[in-house]
């Protein structure tokens, strides 16, 4: 039985962050360049995990990237970006088989 998925890697722009200043998702694991941070008050952590899936190209998914910043006296906007996508096996993943 094939239980592979595809995710997309996305790169974030940090809220208050430099110029250069970013982070990457590839699969679950949050990566972030030397001496970068990430804010705790972020929002935007629990729509990353949507923004990986392939989506109907009709989902607001598949085409809003701005996100604004939870912070009502910033006026940032948060872009996620969709970079390359990566095939992953559900039995990698988890412990829990597939239905048959």
């Amino acid at each position: 039985m094939d239980d592979k998925f595809e995710l997309y890697d996305l790169r974030r722009i940090l809220c208050g962050a430099k110029a250069g200043d970013y982070f990457t998702l590839k699969g679950e694991m949050l990566e972030l360049p030397p001496n970068q941070g990430i804010s705790i008050y972020t929002s935007v952590l629990p729509l990353l995990p949507a923004k990986q899936r392939v989506a109907s190209k009709n989902d607001w998914m598949s085409t809003d990237a701005l996100i604004a910043c939870p912070d009502p006296n910033c006026p940032s906007q948060l872009k996620i970006v969709r970079e390359g996508i990566r095939t992953f096996s559900h039995a990698e993943t988890t412990v829990v088989p597939l239905e048959k």
